[in-house]
């Protein structure tokens, strides 16, 4: 009774309340989660150099390649879970589930076999160069065998909060963060294991929580149960959750093939250092996004919950107040970013060459920022109410059909200088186009729903 309660409270508990008690965990475990990648960087520039910082910068597109299909399988399984439990159909969710976590153990095995076969050529292949080869493979290694800890914790974190328990999903956020931190230090500089020590810590991490969250599903603290039957593929409910999932797949792959092609004119216009500088500002650019990300994630389990139980007026008014506080917190980034460029490089470098470098990108990578907030509600909101196609066209704007172009044009004409001018006029695009589509579909939102809306029916379990 208790979990059937804390779905139910999406379709009755006032608004700006809850999407609080969804969003205020979610900011928090993101923050959270943001402040160990920093942490990361920050030990292994000031244990390795800006070269082992380099090397991870370069690595990072296979993890994130990895990831995308967590979160494909993650998000997608959230949203359709979400509608389920909204049209009180709790076995097909629990079907779902069951697909969803089939589709983990099958992501983990590729991992494994990928850490043995194919790593080095992938990490040449990405923009590598001999002297940040061995600290990108040395990070990577570890972390293709810890998979199916990263996979598991990744997707099973949107399903935990797809039954409104947010959190719950917080701590799975914060005991990772909390215990990387923890060991970092231990491994990289009290053991010596550099860029390495520094996955192994990372791999740990997830591994705890991947058991706190197994003991969460198997003794009915969820909404959810998992039964050997549910583990069966079934195209049909795997067909809905790729069809929603598609768009964090696309968006998660797009920013990988992004780092390769930034990585590659980095080094081509660049160097070495300005590879390490980029992955300095990355991490900045995690920890400033990643609230708004947070809002958005306590967004989607209101907006999918009310959307298949037909409650248009709620659906309404959480995107209304969703993009109030995203707008809102892209303002407050811009002004940070502006003002104290320098105090943010200096968290995670002495090197007054690297400060310098980072502190003028800095300033240009983040002119258009205060655009971003629309972007982020935008692509999130589509996902929630199972629409792919427009939700798809938002993940992929900002990164494969702006900046991407934008990073392999600009710098053969003005340099290096290109790939960093490439994120805002991207930001603009993409914002434009985001709002141009919420318009489109304001009926949604703003009237009394489409007609589609209105007497659509979510599809009836066929074997799903």
């Amino acid at each position: 009774m208790k979990q059937k309660i804390q779905s139910e409270r999406l379709g009755t508990e006032p608004i700006p309340k809850l999407l609080k008690n969804l969003s205020v965990p979610a900011v928090i475990g993101m923050f959270v989660m943001a402040l160990y990648n920093v942490v990361d960087t920050i030990f292994i520039s000031y244990g390795v150099g800006i070269e082992g910082v380099a090397g991870v910068t370069v690595a990072f597109p296979i993890m994130m390649i990895m990831m995308a299909v967590s979160a494909a399988m993650g998000i997608g399984g959230a949203s359709v879970i979400s509608r389920r439990l909204g049209a009180r159909r709790e076995q097909d969710a629990n079907h779902v589930f069951g697909n969803v976590i089939s589709v983990i153990f099958i992501i983990s095995l590729a991992g494994v076999i990928a850490a043995f076969t194919v790593l080095e050529p992938m990490l040449r292949l990405f923009g590598a160069t001999e002297a940040i080869l061995g600290h990108a493979s040395s990070y990577m290694f570890p972390i293709l065998l810890g998979t199916f800890f990263f996979s598991f914790a990744f997707a099973t974190n949107n399903i935990v909060r797809s039954e409104g328990n947010a959190k719950f999903a917080m701590m799975t956020m914060i005991i990772p963060a909390v215990i990387n931190i923890i060991l970092d230090p231990i491994f990289i500089f009290g053991l010596n294991m550099g860029v390495q020590g520094a996955a192994i810590a990372t791999v740990i991490s997830q591994a705890s929580v991947t058991i706190v969250l197994l003991r969460y599903f198997l003794t009915g603290k969820s909404s959810l149960k998992l039964s050997v039957a549910d583990l069966k593929l079934k195209w049909s409910i795997l067909k809905e959750v790729i069809a929603v999932g598609l768009p964090a797949f696309a968006q998660q792959a797009a920013g990988s093939i992004m780092m390769i092609a930034i990585n590659t004119m980095l080094i081509r216009f660049g160097g070495d250092l300005h590879v390490g500088v980029f992955g300095i500002i990355q991490r900045i650019i995690m920890f400033t996004v990643m609230p708004m990300m947070g809002i958005m994630q306590g967004m989607q389990p209101i907006v999918g919950y009310n959307y298949g139980a037909k409650n248009f007026e709620r659906l309404r008014e959480t995107v209304i107040l969703g993009l109030k506080v995203t707008i809102l917190m892209s303002f407050l980034t811009f002004g940070l970013v502006m003002t104290v460029p320098h105090w943010l490089m200096m968290i995670f470098t002495s090197d007054p060459v690297v400060i310098d470098a980072g502190v003028e990108y800095l300033r240009i990578m983040f002119a258009a920022v205060f655009l971003v907030g629309v972007q982020v509600v935008g692509s999130g909101l589509y996902q929630a109410l199972g629409k792919p196609k427009q939700a798809l066209i938002l993940s992929l704007s900002r990164q494969l059909i702006f900046l991407i172009p934008l990073v392999l044009i600009l710098p053969h004409f003005i340099g290096v200088y290109g790939v960093w001018l490439a994120f805002p006029i991207s930001d603009f695009f993409a914002c434009l186009l985001a709002s141009t589509l919420l318009y489109r579909d304001r009926a949604i939102f703003f009237g009394k729903g489409t007609q589609e809306q209105e007497t659509a029916t979510i599809p009836a379990s066929s074997g799903s």
